[in-house]
């Protein structure tokens, strides 16, 4: 047993958060009880002052610009209080420059920021997430390393950043202010301290999660995947967004899509020129209870779930109107069911439009399944399932290796996915034909 295993509880302030106490890897089992998690209460160097001036933001940029090494970014949102997804609030580390807060609404533009760390590999957490509000504020990545996407690859049963934290270097993060309205200001103190300690392992789970892939065999992957998540360009606007209105399967009739519509895109206007989240303003059960009954006046719409009593008369007028203009649209101008099929349909339909079909992807089902298990990773991360639905609904005309690989690389597939599917994909089409 190390020294720092032996530490005790009453001796927290003993231990660095440089210090490695990583479990055995997730595919063998421990040889002993490991102690309890650390609780991780302050930033090694304190809660840093919010930077929110173009004079302090030119400080921190000269800092980390000067730094060494990998640089940890997290961004905290104010999702369901706030329209949009915008970052209130920005952390980052560096060695060499420590810790810094950024605030956006007083610093909008960090694009000095972006470049000054261009050639540098960024740290986060689930990239994805954070990635779209970066950007808008001028920080876009050309190299990173995703410790979520990293622990999933390595066969981490949990991955969020907390359960990473603990599982792998001991520590035990705070989580309590996750899901904050993050636009308040002044910011208060515990929560600063939460942001703060965020970024404060991030570098040191990064380095125990190289050498962990290393270990496994799969770093050359989470490479490949890292450099795709990087690449890849902003994700195109949703079309027809009210459609995923939450509910939306029990609308059946066109005219009462049409006032899911309408009521969703009023919401959406209001949402956004309040700047509070939709569902603040009216929640999808409303609106899909008003789509189904298609009230005829403010009486019977105010009996409905999510119109009730709180709502005051000029509201319900409002929501009437949009009701009855809905209810007053040519036919033409009603929504068709269902969006244009872009792909295959789904699955549970196979067997019936085309059982060849149903029978391939069911054997290559089977076969990414037991790769994905002997490789201790999700599925969907080896491959994922939609790629295996394309190909395997129209599979090349000669589904030759060659052929196979070509195709998954049409639907997006990274080398390493090809070399390890393309031989179980080969086998199945030819099986089942």
């Amino acid at each position: 047993m190390t020294d720092a295993q032996e530490t005790t509880a009453a001796e927290p302030d003993l231990r660095t958060p440089g210090d490695e106490r990583r479990l055995p890897p997730p595919s063998q089992a421990p040889v002993d009880v490991e102690p309890a998690p650390i609780p991780l209460l302050e930033p090694r160097e304190g809660i840093p002052p919010v930077v929110t001036t173009a004079e302090a933001l030119a400080e921190v940029v000269a800092a980390f610009a000067a730094g060494t090494g990998p640089v940890a970014v997290d961004a905290e949102r104010a999702s369901g209080y706030r329209y949009g997804q915008r970052a209130y609030l920005v952390q980052l580390r560096r060695e060499g420059a420590g810790s810094a807060l950024i605030d956006p609404v007083g610093c909008p533009d960090l694009s000095t920021l972006g470049d000054a760390l261009a050639d540098t590999e960024w740290i986060l957490h689930a990239a994805t997430q954070d990635l779209p509000c970066l950007r808008e504020i001028g920080m876009a990545p050309s190299r990173l390393f995703d410790t979520e996407l990293a622990g999933r690859l390595a066969g981490f049963p949990r991955v969020g950043l907390g359960a990473m934290v603990e599982s792998v270097l001991g520590y035990a993060l705070e989580k309590g202010h996750s899901a904050v309205d993050w636009s308040t200001r002044p910011l208060p103190e515990p929560w600063l301290r939460y942001a703060a300690l965020d970024v404060e392992l991030l570098v040191d789970l990064r380095d125990a999660l190289e050498k962990e892939l290393d270990r496994q065999g799969k770093l050359d992957w989470a490479h490949q995947e890292f450099d795709a998540i990087a690449s890849a360009p902003p994700a195109p606007p949703r079309k027809d967004p009210w459609r995923r209105t939450s509910g939306m399967h029990k609308v059946r009739r066109r005219r009462q899509m049409a006032i899911v519509r309408e009521l969703w895109n009023a919401r959406d206007e209001i949402a956004q020129r309040r700047d509070v989240s939709p569902g603040k303003v009216l929640s999808d059960t409303a609106i899909v209870e008003a789509a189904l009954a298609v009230p005829l006046d403010t009486r019977t719409l105010a009996a409905l779930p999510g119109f009730g009593h709180r709502m005051g008369r000029r509201q319900l007028d409002q929501w009437q109107a949009v009701v009855d203009g809905a209810r007053a649209l040519p036919d033409l101008e009603l929504p068709q069911p269902g969006q244009a099929m872009t792909g295959p349909p789904p699955p549970r339909s196979w067997a019936d439009k085309d059982p060849a079909a149903a029978a391939r992807l069911s054997a290559a089902r089977a076969a990414v399944t037991a790769l994905a298990e002997e490789l201790n990773m999700p599925q969907e991360n080896l491959i994922t399932p939609d790629t295996v639905r394309r190909v395997c609904w129209e599979p090349p005309a000669d589904p030759s290796p060659e052929a196979v690989a070509a195709s998954l690389a049409t639907y997006g597939a990274r080398q390493w996915q090809i070399d390890l599917v393309t031989p179980l994909l080969t086998t199945a089409l030819a099986a089942a034909a």
